[in-house]
């Protein structure tokens, strides 16, 4: 039997509340700006990825200490983990990563991505910088940690594919999961369509701690006295759309609200749609393979998705608050404190199980030559240990940096082994060639086979969605 999609305890007046901040975008003063430049045309593959799974490491993930160690380094900045050997030619690995690195042979590292003094060193401005490709405008400097997505913000890659590749007949184009990074009102910006209209926002699905195998849509929910058969009466449905619409922040203009109408109506008379969604049919040796917790679980519903044929499916790595007092941190990789505790007992083990069992996975059953999978973060950490706002060397933890950073990609015909990039003796600076996010994220788009990145403001006018950044081709 499937486990429903739709929570029956929601009560009718509110059996639909927005999925993103996106659904009803919030209010900016000012317009897309067109541009006349020439468009300049990505080159494609001869065989484009059907999906792309992004799984991000909400916090500023330790490339150091994870997959660009320097164990020539001095002390201070090498710290205490060992380099271990992998199926990878050219990739070396954190020893706490054992089961990843038998799967080396399947993705490629890049390194010494740099954010070239564009960034502000805040979570806010990475997310954006990282999940857009484009850099942080003066918002960012002027409001830091509190600036608010706006509604012509650059769209999040993920939106662009959704824009720019047909339609699944029956599922989101582009699924988010198991959270939206950071609370409100501070959602991280970047991780919406902005500027291309909230039709191509992500889809939510809701994840917990508590019940990792239960995934919830609460954009779309059914209570008690609404029925899938009632659905059939649009009518209904869109009385009910407007009535949640009206319990929306005050501060939130709705733009393309009937084309949101549209969507949730179709999903909610689409049977398919339950049965995507639901993990627990999943064998348990497999479940336990990934690890039953909400990011393995999450990586695992990314699976289902890709064999779904989802174009684009995010996975924001769920920090666990308990770790708060540990780690000096919301709970996820931003380790201000006793860093090498907090990744070698909490973090890396989990990350090793997950990511491993998700790569040997999609091998496996032959999805992985077909789907990108891109490992990301909002930027590295200091390599110098001693973070002095968690109490210095002695507290042992690692403070942002955004000069440096690492990235893995994998499948889609990426050359596994390798990597391309390197950074200094000391993991501070790229060595020779510098790599901005801008890149991979064109690299994503040449991997999904989009050559045109034309859209048109409100006024008609054409501009282009990336015009900086160049593919890294060498990777395929």
């Amino acid at each position: 039997m499937h486990s429903p999609l739709f929570r029956p305890s929601m009560d009718r007046r509110a059996f639909l509340t927005a999925s993103t901040a996106g659904l009803a975008s919030l209010g900016f003063k000012g317009g897309v700006q067109g541009s006349t430049a020439p468009t300049v045309a990505l080159p494609t593959l001869a065989k484009p990825a059907k999906s792309t799974v992004l799984f991000f490491l909400c916090g500023g993930s330790s490339h150091i200490d994870m997959w660009d160690m320097k164990p020539e380094a001095p002390l201070e900045y090498r710290g205490e983990f060992k380099p271990i050997r992998t199926t990878g030619d050219d990739i070396v690995l954190c020893e706490h990563l054992p089961l990843l690195a038998k799967q080396a042979h399947r993705f490629a590292m890049i390194h010494g991505i740099t954010d070239g003094g564009r960034a502000t060193g805040d979570h806010h401005a990475g997310y954006y910088y990282n999940l857009t490709g484009h850099a942080p405008d003066p918002t960012f400097k002027q409001q830091g940690n509190d600036r608010r997505p706006y509604p012509e913000d650059w769209p999040y890659m993920g939106s662009v594919v959704s824009m720019k590749r047909p339609q699944h007949p029956t599922l989101p184009s582009l699924i988010t999961l198991p959270h939206k990074p950071s609370k409100l009102p501070f959602t991280r910006p970047g991780q919406f369509a902005g500027r291309i209209g909230m039709e191509f926002d992500p889809f939510l699905l809701n994840g917990s701690f508590d019940e990792p195998l239960n995934f919830a849509a609460p954009t779309i929910s059914i209570g008690g006295s609404m029925t899938p058969q009632r659905m059939q009466d649009r009518q209904g449905l869109l009385a009910a759309l407007n009535g949640a619409r009206r319990e929306l922040d005050h501060e939130m203009a709705v733009q393309n609200y009937a084309k949101q109408q549209e969507r949730a109506f179709d999903l909610l008379a689409s049977s398919s749609t339950v049965n995507a969604f639901d993990i627990k049919s999943e064998p348990l040796a497999l479940r336990e393979r990934y690890g039953q917790h909400i990011n393995g679980m999450s990586l695992l519903m990314a699976r289902r998705m890709v064999e779904a044929g989802v174009p684009f499916v995010t996975v924001f790595w769920k920090e666990d608050e308990g770790l708060h007092k540990k780690c000096k941190s919301a709970g996820g990789w931003d380790t201000h404190g006793n860093n090498f505790n907090c990744l070698r007992e909490d973090l890396l083990p989990q990350f090793d199980q997950c990511f491993s069992a998700f790569l040997e996975d999609l091998a496996s059953r032959g999805l992985l030559d077909e789907t990108l999978v891109l490992v990301t973060s909002e930027m590295g950490r200091m390599p110098k240990v001693g973070d002095r706002r968690s109490g210095g060397p002695l507290g042992a933890g690692r403070d942002h940096w955004t000069s440096c950073m690492s990235v893995l990609m994998a499948g889609a015909g990426i050359k596994g082994g390798q990597a391309v990039g390197e950074t200094d003796a000391r993991a501070e600076l790229p060595k020779d060639r510098p790599i901005y996010p801008e890149d991979i994220t064109k690299t994503v788009y040449y991997a999904m086979g989009i050559d045109n990145l034309d859209a048109k403001d409100k006024l008609g006018r054409t501009y282009n969605l990336l015009e900086e950044g160049k593919a890294l081709t060498e990777l395929f």
